[in-house]
C-alpha cells in the first residue's frame, strides 16, 4: 500500500525520510545497478535534496556568436512544469545555469537543476534557495558557447540513461535516476527498507554484532 495520496506527498516524503544511498540498493535488487550519475556531480551546499520529475535537455558547443543565441534555451525554461527537475548535458565550455535560469525555473514550480557541466551566479542562486547539482562553479558565459539543441529527449551522463519524466532523487551522497514505470515501487520498498535500517541501527547500539544483525534483519 502506497504511503503517500499524490505525487507532492510522494515528494516531501522522501526528501524527509529518504537517502540516496538505501534507494540506490533496491534499484541494484531490482536488477537496475548503474543508476547513480557520476560523483563529480555535487550540491553547490551540503544540504540540498532534490524530488521531482526530469525535464531532459540536450545542449552541444558552440565556437562564437550564433544566429539564435543560446539555441532553444528559453524555449526549454519556459515549459517546465511542477515538480519538475531540469537535467541538462551535451556543452561543456561554459556554464549551463545561473541567477535568470534560476528565477523562471522556481518561478514555473520546478524544484531543482542538474547539469552535467557547471553554474555560476553561485549568490545569486544560492539566495534564491533552490537545489543546484553540478560539476563545479564556472563564469564563463554561454551564450556564443553553448547551445540547447533539444529538450523532452533520452539524454546519457556517465552511465545512465535519462528520459524524460524519469524520477530524479538527489542529496549529499549522489544523484540517482529511477526510471518512471518502476519509480512508485521503488520508493515504497525504499521506504522499508530505510525504517528496517533504523531498527538494525537500534539492535546494534543496543549490543547486537553486525554479524547477528545481519543474520537476523538481512539489512547492512
Amino acid at each position: 500500500m502506497k504511503s503517500w495520496n499524490n505525487e507532492d506527498e510522494m515528494f516531501e516524503l522522501m526528501k524527509e525520510k529518504l537517502y540516496t544511498p538505501v534507494v540506490g540498493d533496491i534499484l541494484d535488487l531490482m536488477g537496475h545497478s548503474h543508476q547513480f550519475l557520476p560523483p563529480h556531480i555535487h550540491p553547490l551546499k551540503d544540504d540540498m535534496k532534490i524530488a521531482g520529475r526530469a525535464c531532459t535537455v540536450l545542449e552541444h558547443d558552440v565556437y562564437g556568436p550564433q544566429k539564435k543565441p543560446f539555441g532553444l534555451l528559453t524555449e526549454a525554461l519556459d515549459q517546465l512544469q511542477k515538480n519538475e527537475v531540469y537535467v541538462a548535458t551535451g556543452a561543456h565550455n561554459s556554464a549551463l545555469w545561473g541567477e535568470l535560469l534560476t528565477a523562471t525555473a522556481r518561478t514555473r514550480g520546478a524544484v531543482g537543476a542538474v547539469l552535467d557541466g557547471y553554474t555560476r551566479d553561485t549568490p545569486q542562486v544560492l539566495e534564491q534557495n533552490f537545489p543546484v547539482f553540478a560539476q563545479d562553479r564556472w563564469a564563463q558565459d554561454s551564450s556564443i558557447r553553448t547551445s540547447v539543441v533539444n529538450f523532452r529527449c533520452p539524454i546519457e551522463i556517465g552511465q545512465v540513461t535519462i528520459h524524460d519524466g524519469d524520477l530524479v532523487f538527489a542529496d549529499i551522497d549522489g544523484v540517482l535516476i529511477i526510471p518512471k514505470e518502476i519509480s512508485e515501487e521503488v520508493i515504497e520498498k525504499a521506504f522499508e527498507k530505510a525504517a528496517g535500517e533504523k531498527l538494525v541501527r537500534k539492535a546494534i547500539e543496543g549490543g547486537m554484532s553486525a554479524t547477528e544483525a545481519f543474520a537476523h534483519f538481512g539489512i547492512l
